[in-house]
């Protein structure tokens, strides 16, 4: 700001009028402070504004893409509760490592925000004594870092309470549908979830003493429609799973088209179990591992406020619960009839799995019908890199 009112002959206490919108200056200084700023590429530092008000105001929330449904249940917990503190908040959102790192490297280096919250990023070591030598609070959510205040749950624990729940419908040959290692394409974002949800889905095939088969697990690009080719290779498997787990609900409902696709009536033929619980698995009937997303972005919110306040955060590790929700979606398996027969005591679908299912009458309801319309649609509408309109 000395710079800047050096360049322009004026104060620095008019430099600081004009930057926040102050009347009592002339029009054509207001025009020289501007134009100086612009040459000089001058950047308030909202930290140190905060610390002359006495009060942070702005607060970043990093989050990787931004249009995935937990991610915006996260963010909609999070905003939630730093709107009702008096915070404006920037989102930023990462799609590619590059991404990631330019957002980072912005909010430790030119004090865009009072505050950071990050999402499901992992953060390297020196990323995080960045932000501490500049004196920038940061929290994570659905991330670990070394003492950083973070909002997290067992990813583990439950992978196995998803295997857990078909086991215990009488399930043994179980696929499981998941994100690759995207390192191995260059997009790592330093995702983790899937692989431990894969890992509890092993240990609690083992502690009940079923094999594991490596021939029932796919891995892809995180996607409905990746998941469902994922899941086709599965139900054309000459013994094919009489169940499938997938890493996240929007990969399950890319196995309920799969299904549907290949003759698989769910829950009948095939029983499907994904993870999250976002708003539109129960439109769909989806059994599921709930984990409370809106709830770890409200409190991600709240203890970085805490920190704002000087207040020390304390478990560093909160560890938010998760259970299963069984829907209609999940059942014990049933013997096909080898004349195509059904036992009058056999359970009926009660799950479809895309546009046509609805359109044979197999659901009715105006929420089936939504659901089916909006998260799952013809092929020809899904979008070139996998993902959902």
């Amino acid at each position: 700001m000395a710079d800047v009112a050096t360049a322009a002959g004026v104060g620095t206490g008019t430099v600081s009028r004009v930057l926040n919108g102050g009347v009592n200056v002339r029009e054509s200084t207001r025009r020289r402070v501007l134009e100086v700023i612009e040459r000089l590429g001058y950047q308030p530092s909202h930290l140190a504004a905060a610390l002359s008000r006495g009060t942070p105001r702005t607060v970043a929330i990093l989050v990787p893409h931004l249009t995935r449904p937990s991610t915006v249940a996260r963010l909609i917990g999070a905003l939630e509760v730093l709107d009702e503190e008096g915070y404006d908040t920037i989102v930023c959102n990462a799609d590619t490592p590059e991404q990631r790192d330019r957002h980072l490297t912005a909010l430790a280096a030119r004090h865009r925000a009072d505050g950071v919250i990050v999402v499901s990023i992992r953060l390297a070591k020196q990323r995080i004594a960045a932000f501490r030598r500049v004196a920038i609070p940061l929290v994570t959510v659905d991330a670990a870092a070394p003492g950083v205040p973070q909002t997290v749950i067992d990813d583990v624990a439950g992978g196995r309470l998803a295997t857990a729940h078909l086991l215990g419908l009488g399930h043994r040959r179980i696929g499981f549908v998941g994100d690759n290692a995207a390192r191995e394409t260059g997009h790592d974002l330093g995702f983790t979830s899937s692989r431990s949800r894969l890992q509890g889905y092993r240990k609690e095939l083992a502690e009940a003493g079923v094999d594991f088969d490596p021939a029932l697990v796919r891995l892809g690009s995180h996607g409905a429609m990746v998941a469902a080719e994922l899941a086709g290779e599965l139900l054309r498997l000459p013994d094919p799973p009489t169940a499938i787990f997938a890493a996240s609900d929007t990969q399950a409902m890319g196995v309920l088209s799969a299904a549907e696709q290949h003759g698989f009536p769910v829950p009948e033929r095939l029983s499907v179990v994904g993870f999250d619980d976002i708003e539109s698995s129960a439109l769909l009937n989806l059994s599921t591992v709930h984990q409370p997303l809106e709830q770890s972005g409200a409190e991600g919110a709240r203890r970085l406020c805490a920190l704002l306040h000087g207040a020390k955060v304390r478990p560093l590790r909160q560890q938010l619960p998760l259970r299963l929700m069984q829907r209609a979606s999940s059942a014990g398996p049933v013997q096909a009839d080898p004349a195509g027969s059904r036992p009058d005591d056999a359970p009926r679908p009660l799950v479809g799995s895309g546009r046509r299912a609805h359109e044979r009458g197999r659901f009715s309801s105006p929420a089936w019908r939504r659901a089916a319309d909006v998260m799952l649609p013809r092929r020809s509408e899904w979008c070139a890199d996998g993902g959902m309109p």
